[in-house]
């Protein structure tokens, strides 16, 4: 490289950091007038015909792309003024996803979804997230990254193993971002203010700079802040414990317990802000080589709960402690492109840092099991809730948690020239991402004996560390038959190897649970909750747990030390010659796609795949439970894509059937502790449609789809080999078939549909608009099984009737602006008439049926939006 090249490299990458601080740096390249709408190249046209994706790790036309892709261009993003992950995957007729509140969201595509995913010690995601050429897949919720100067986002449906790997067993999401231009300084600014009925005032405040610092070196720059308004009221409320009922003032009598939530009743009770920007810097090191690294910083603070208590009212909860999620991340990345003779190379690498800390009101556990053990006197009879002076106290939760999620990926591939005949995309990919898991369940006064040990007032404590990496070697071979006719064939050889380490569960005494059969003692063994978890289950110098020294009449005193900063002892992992190493899973194979595509005549392209993903197996914290395995799904396709009428119409669609072999099933189980098991094989059939029209000054969108998915055998209550559900569980009770087959799996709804229309007209300088958007969704279940036994009754529970259904719903958004020069005007409605849709329904603990919780879409919102472009 020579010496004014490496001053242009060094003078790029220094400014990359301090393009936030001083973006008047960017000033000094020289005076030029692009147009403001100017984006990197594949930005430059908006229509849907014209998008170019890179799905197959090439710049392609999507309508030579041949799989079941959805791609939503910069144009598009910006009139439907979409900001986030809800809004729009509300366009993705394939996408279905679970959420308790922005940060938190589990997603799902082509109704593979057993509806119990997202737990941290729980199943990897189904669905990969690519920011750009690197995952930023996470197993604590989809990353919510604000949607702002971005170039399109692209939804590939069905297994993409071959180029994308184990967190892209369903499909895959990418963002791709509006790359650095040399070509000229330009930039924009956009804000808007709202108001939610039945809630607040919110609003955003949005910017982006393009600045060429040289000839072959250019920088873009993208901040954002932006408030959501609350629409959910905390009121007033009550609950009242055992050992004594109270009086229906909720004052309590003959030592009973009463409580109520004074201090934190607020109206407007949830809102959130987001913040935060993103920076690249491109630099031409030649005619062939370009290096850019990028930096995104986000985070989001959110206050209160995003749902409500049907029982209590609209819109309306009642919780009892502070309630609050911070979740800030940073992602540094480094893609570097370029060519070896004709051949493209690429090297993407990235390391995403992900820190969230919440506060989460738990009342509702107590107040379940407390009704539950009634016939004992409640918690404080069963579980011996009592001060250091043997009081019985409010047995009321707080939960406070922490995690700290990294992922660290490297990517390296080749690919021949797109015009030969041959052409061939391969290469390698590694990552590996961990996660230190916090969770304290606090209870205030709780006494010394009955808390784990070293942490009083702590009646429950997660305390771990996970890690999961992956290895790959990929590769497709496409081949032209003849100029119509192509063969495509690809595979991917994996390795992935889990583990996980730590503490989670109760106190000391391993006496405690009935079910021994041995009286209470006293001190140290004194202590809430079962003897099945906790420090009972931890390990001694001699390899004994502390509950089998126990019951041996063995020495209970050498607890090794704890293997993760923070526990008291180690209860998950393996004893191997004195030391505690992590539990471990691994697993190797391969995942394949074998492609036909068809263009008998120009316009059209018919295709089809057989193709195949799959998602890592993975570790049950209990020890009484096993590892569960890998779970595949087998997809077999056929779809069309059509261009008309000289471009200005096109329709795709798809037909596919999938078998889910083997999936994985995450559920609380007794005493609401997760467990994740291999449930039955489940059949998937499904159509997928979208058509684009431009007739004139009026362009028409639709996207639809319809799901049909099915169990194949029983999911039994504990899994079984055969799908025959016999003989009894771990806790001695009869098997029982939890869901039958033919069962429809839960969440996605069997008929999603979206459409938009716009129609833009002169009125003298001014271009005005007029556009709409209507979405509808039909009812899906929220749980898949239909018979459990409740804890502490035996009661055969039916957890989808009792949670209940998610219902159809329909919403449409409207806006009216103007477009004059490089000014922009709108006002707007979202959710039109208000609907109540239901995003999620969910319960706080396994047992507390009572009290069904429903996470709805935003009420109607009213705003105005205006934007200069320079």
């Amino acid at each position: 490289m020579n010496v004014s090249m490496r001053r242009a490299v060094l003078t790029g990458l220094l400014a990359s950091t301090a393009c936030l601080a001083n973006p008047a740096l960017a000033q000094t390249a020289p005076a030029q007038t692009p147009d403001p709408q100017a984006a990197a190249p594949e930005t430059q046209t908006y229509t849907d015909s014209d998008i170019i994706v890179t799905a197959q790790k090439r710049d392609e036309n999507i309508q030579s792309v041949p799989i079941s892709i959805q791609a939503i261009g910069t144009k598009k993003l910006d009139q439907l003024n979409i900001s986030n992950f809800n809004e729009y995957t509300q366009l993705l007729p394939s996408v279905a996803f679970q959420s308790v509140q922005p940060g938190v969201t589990t997603v799902y595509m082509r109704g593979v979804a057993s509806g119990g995913d997202g737990n941290h010690s729980g199943s990897l995601p189904s669905v990969g997230s690519y920011l750009d050429e690197q995952p930023v897949t996470t197993i604590g919720g989809t990353l919510d990254i604000h949607i702002y100067d971005v170039a399109r986002i692209e939804s590939l449906a069905g297994p993409q193993g071959t180029l994308y790997g184990a967190s892209s067993q369903a499909g895959t999401i990418r963002i791709i971002t509006n790359k650095p231009d040399t070509s000229g300084f330009y930039g924009r600014i956009d804000a808007e203010g709202n108001t939610v009925a039945h809630g607040g005032q919110g609003g955003k405040l949005e910017g982006m700079i393009n600045a060429p610092l040289a000839d072959k070196a250019a920088l873009r720059v993208v901040g954002f802040y932006q408030r959501d308004a609350g629409y959910i009221d905390n009121v007033a409320g009550c609950r009242s414990f055992l050992p004594e009922p109270t009086n229906q003032s909720c004052t309590a009598t003959n030592g009973g317990i009463a409580v109520n939530n004074s201090a934190f009743v607020k109206k407007d009770y949830n809102d959130t802000e987001t913040y935060g920007g993103r920076a690249a810097l491109k630099i031409d090191l030649d005619d062939n080589w370009t290096v850019t690294p990028t930096v995104l910083y986000q985070e989001q603070r959110s206050h209160g709960a995003y749902a409500y208590d049907p029982r209590v009212g609209d819109l309306k909860i009642q919780h009892f402690y502070p309630e609050y999620r911070r979740d800030r991340f940073i992602q540094g990345a480094l893609t570097i492109e370029g060519k070896v003779g004709n051949w493209d190379v690429t090297y993407a690498g990235a390391y995403l840092d992900r820190r969230t800390a919440s506060s989460t009101d738990y009342t509702d556990y107590s107040e379940a099991y407390d009704n539950l053990y009634s016939s004992v006197g409640g918690l404080a009879g069963y579980f011996y809730y009592q001060d250091n002076a043997g009081n019985t106290i409010d047995p009321r939760q707080n939960v406070l948690a922490t995690d700290h999620f990294k992922k660290l990926s490297q990517e390296f591939r080749v690919a021949s020239p797109a015009d030969e005949p041959f052409r061939i995309v391969a290469g390698a990919f590694y990552q590996r991402q961990s996660n230190l898991i916090h969770q304290d369940y606090q209870i205030p006064g709780l006494g010394n004996q009955v808390s784990v040990n070293g942490s009083p007032g702590t009646l429950w404590l997660t305390q771990q560390h996970r890690v999961d990496k992956d290895y790959a070697v990929f590769g497709e071979a496409s081949f032209d038959l003849t100029p119509t006719l192509t063969l495509t064939a690809g595979g991917r050889a994996y390795i992935y190897d889990n583990s996980l380490i730590g503490f989670f569960g109760f106190g000391r005494n391993p006496g405690v649970d009935p079910a021994d059969g041995r009286p209470f003692t006293a001190t140290p063994f004194n202590a809430a909750g079962s003897s099945r978890t906790g420090v009972a289950g931890c390990y001694l110098t001699n390899g004994q747990t502390l509950r089998d020294a126990y019951l041996n009449g063995g020495d209970t005193s050498a607890l090794l030390p704890p293997a993760v900063a923070g526990g008291p002892c180690t209860n998950l992992g393996t004893y191997v010659n004195g030391s505690i190493r992590p539990k471990e899973t691994e697993g190797q194979g391969a995942t394949y796609r074998f492609n036909a595509t068809w263009k008998p005549v120009q316009g059209i392209l018919l295709y089809g795949t057989a193709s195949r993903g799959f998602r890592p197996g993975g570790i049950n914290r209990r020890g009484d439970v096993a590892s569960y395995a890998a779970d595949f799904l087998d997809n077999y396709e056929l779809g069309f894509k059509t261009t008309l009428a000289d471009g200005r119409v096109r329709l795709n669609g798809a037909i596919y059937q999938q078998t889910w072999k083997n999936f994985q099933f995450a559920f609380l189980g007794q005493n609401s502790f997760t467990v994740i098991q291999n449930g039955p094989d489940a059949r998937i059939r499904g159509a997928e449609l979208d058509v684009n029209a431009t007739l004139g000054a009026l362009n028409l969108t639709a996207a639809g789809s319809y799901t049909d998915a099915r169990t194949k055998q029983d999911l039994c209550l504990e899994a079984r080999a055969n799908f025959v559900c016999d003989g009894l569980t771990a806790g001695g009770a009869p098997n029982i078939v939890s869901a039958p087959a033919g069962t429809r799996l839960p969440i996605t709804p069997q008929f999603k549909i979206s459409g938009t229309a716009r129609y833009t007209v002169p009125i003298g300088a001014a271009k005005a608009y007029a556009q709409l958007l209507v979405a509808h969704q039909s009812s899906a279940s929220s749980d898949i099984r239909t018979a459990v036994y409740e804890t502490g009754t035996g009661r055969i529970a039916n957890p989808a009737a009792e949670i209940g259904r998610l219902p159809a719903y329909t919403t449409g958004n409207l806006a009216l602006g103007a477009e004059v020069g490089n000014y922009t005007f709108e006002v707007f409605a979202q959710n039109l008439w208000d609907e109540r849709g239901q995003l999620t329904r969910f319960l706080q603990c396994g047992s507390c049926y009572q009290r069904p919780y429903v996470v709805p879409i935003t009420p109607r919102t009213l705003g105005v939006r205006a934007g200069v472009k320079f």
